[in-house]
């Protein structure tokens, strides 16, 4: 439990939203007074009325959550001032900026993300920027290295100035001639050097952008020789390296493009995150984390600090396992024409999922305990003895293997974070030191065997089976309980799975034809199988028949799909490694779908109209190749 604080270093607000509340609740009266009216008038008014109430009930169930969601709105107020001397010591943060592509986002904008982040107020010495470059880009790299030269410039100049936005595209951009007029001639002899500086560094980069390669790939470039963007090594590069134990100094530096190989899944931005945690649990090991792309540049340079006042000021840590901040998007066109700034929506809809329990996780700026990362839950002691006891035979060493990894060192700094001991946070740090072991965590095959990713899918695959068992013990029991027998509940079933995959896809796509006047309704008489002479039932009565129609093709496609799925699993085949494991619920699964899918698996070996035609066959092979393919 986090030790008491004299002064709170936050305070949570309800707002007074009473005349909101009224309209909210008299427009769901309404609604509910016109599904009552809808209700007793269907009898008169035929199918339109019906489809009117169904979409009307709809949107009074979406209104209900929208007034659930919005009725508790709450509001944080941060005292930052009141850190310093209500905490003896500040955490220190590790900061994860990530990218993926020097085309789609340029890296000047990565540079001035990295720059806001940088000059924040805090300790230089307790913080640690890590940039991932999913792309493997020598032009990013080139970029961050020129902009670590500016940042020896840049923070001192913001830190000793105030500077109020530290992106310095934004800065030197919302900035007139009048306010310079308004300041010392010292400030402005800085400011325009500041400023020649900044246009040196982006005409540097726009230059290099010009060109095949940003310059010749030899010293601390010649990583990025002979590499493609989906096979290279790990490379690890520390840009700048706090020595000296100095808070008004400039915070580390680190470049990252983990390993990627063709065969090896990467799990995209999931993915570098993990290495991003690794490779700084190996350097920094701060306790907590920021994380944010590559376009969010630091609007508040006391940002980190707000954020410790949540993070610090609970009474206990259960309160609060992570603080996202919101998205507030900068040059955007007036009025709004396309509907994406999200500003009423935040407003209101976000503060009120605050007042439920917390805000959502926003997959940018948002800061993490990294205890919880790793599986902890705060404040939790007897999770913490999880890792330091022997549990069912297990030693400590053996469980941190299984959880994170083979490399000791990582092992040890996780323990460390899981039982609340910082042993990193003194400094100076000698990141150099620890590039060797770095370079191992940051392997693409390192997750394999661990619980990196996986972790989540494990309560997670708990859901489907119960449904799956619940269903049909459900179902099976009402067939039984009406008097009908366990083969007419599993043909229903079957003909349920069988019916979806045919003449409902076709008649959603008939549908549609006809909305947007491609096609006419047509009635079409079905052909009718002639009953035997005989009398004789038991030998085909029940058994598919097929033509070359193309609604035998989606179930057929489904079949061979499945069947080679089997296939590939009983041979071996399977391309991926690790997380692409063919399991135990993926077999299950596959075997079910044959089960249901059998009719056509006996068309598959049958004769004459007991067989599926060979155009039909060879047209869902082409399919099934195809969606296979596409999935390896």
């Amino acid at each position: 439990m986090a030790s008491p604080i004299p002064h709170p270093l936050y305070e949570r607000t309800s707002r007074k939203n009473n005349i909101q509340r009224a309209v909210d609740v008299t427009i769901l009266f309404l609604l509910l007074s016109l599904l009552v009216y809808r209700l007793f008038s269907l009898n008169n008014h035929g199918v339109p009325w019906l489809l009117a109430f169904l979409c009307e009930l709809w949107f009074t169930f979406m209104w209900v959550l929208t007034v659930n969601a919005k009725w508790n709105q709450v509001e944080y107020h941060t005292y930052p001032e009141r850190l310093i001397p209500s905490v003896p010591e500040l955490p220190p943060v590790d900061i994860f900026v990530t990218t993926a592509d020097p085309k789609l986002e340029p890296p000047i904008i990565t540079v001035n993300t990295v720059l806001s982040l940088l000059a924040i107020d805090y300790p230089a010495q307790k913080l640690a920027c890590y940039v991932s470059d999913d792309g493997g880009s020598p032009f990013t790299f080139y970029s961050l290295v020129e902009a670590s030269k500016f940042a020896k410039l840049w923070v001192p100049f913001c830190k000793k100035y105030g500077v109020p936005v530290r992106a310095p595209f934004r800065y030197f951009s919302s900035h007139s001639k009048s306010y310079l007029d308004s300041t010392t001639p010292e400030f402005r002899q800085e400011w325009r050097k500041m400023k020649q500086e900044y246009e040196n560094l982006s005409r540097k980069i726009e230059d290099a952008a010009q060109k095949p390669l940003p310059c010749d790939l030899t010293g601390e470039l010649a990583a990025f020789s002979n590499i493609e963007r989906t096979n290279h090594p790990t490379i690890i590069k520390v840009l700048l390296e706090s020595r000296e134990c100095n808070s008004n100094g400039i915070p580390h530096l680190v470049y990252i493009s983990r390993e990627k190989r063709p065969k090896h899944p990467h799990k995209f931005k999931a993915g570098a995150m993990n290495v991003l945690t690794r490779v700084s649990g190996i350097m920094t090991n701060a306790p907590f984390m920021l994380n944010v792309d590559c376009d969010m540049y630091a609007n508040n340079p006391q940002v980190v600090l707000h954020a410790m006042c949540l993070l610090l000021g609970v009474e206990n840590e259960r309160e609060s396992a992570f603080v996202q901040s919101p998205q507030i998007f900068y040059d955007g066109l007036k009025d709004d024409p396309f509907g994406n700034q999200l500003v009423v929506l935040y407003k209101y809809l976000g503060h009120g999922i605050v007042g439920i329990q917390g805000p959502f996780y926003g997959g940018t700026g948002c800061f993490h305990r990294r205890k919880i990362i790793y599986g902890l839950a705060p404040d939790d002691a007897k999770s913490k003895g999880d890792y330091h006891t022997s549990i069912n035979g297990k030693s400590n060493r053996e469980q941190l293997n299984k959880r994170f990894g083979y490399v000791k060192e990582l092992n040890e700094s996780a323990n460390q974070i899981l039982l609340g001991v910082n042993s990193n946070s003194d400094c100076p740090h000698d990141l150099s030191s620890t590039l060797e072991v770095a370079h191992l965590v940051g392997r693409c095959d390192y997750e394999y065997g661990t619980d990196w990713g996986t972790k989540v899918s494990e309560p997670a695959i708990i859901i489907p089976v119960a449904l799956f068992i619940i269903y049909n013990a459900y179902t099976l029991l009402e067939y039984l309980r009406t008097g009908l027998s366990v083969r007419m509940w599993w043909n229903n079933q079957r003909m349920a799975r069988i019916i979806s995959a045919t003449s409902f896809l076709f008649g959603f796509f008939s549908v549609m034809l006809k909305l947007i006047r491609l096609s006419e309704t047509v009635f079409e008489v079905t052909q009718k199988d002639e009953t035997s002479p005989t009398g004789d039932t038991t030998i085909d009565a029940g058994r598919f028949t097929f033509d070359e129609s193309p609604i035998f093709i989606p179930g057929t496609t489904v079949l061979l799909v499945h069947l080679a799925a089997l296939a590939m699993n009983l041979l071996g085949f399977w391309p991926l490694a690790g997380e692409a494991r063919f399991g135990i619920g993926e077999l299950v699964c596959s075997m079910w779908v044959v089960f249901c899918f059998l009719p056509f698996l006996k068309g598959l070996f049958g004769k004459g109209k007991y067989g599926i035609p060979t155009s039909t066959i060879c047209k869902s092979a082409a399919l099934a190749f195809l969606f296979v393919h596409l999935c390896i």
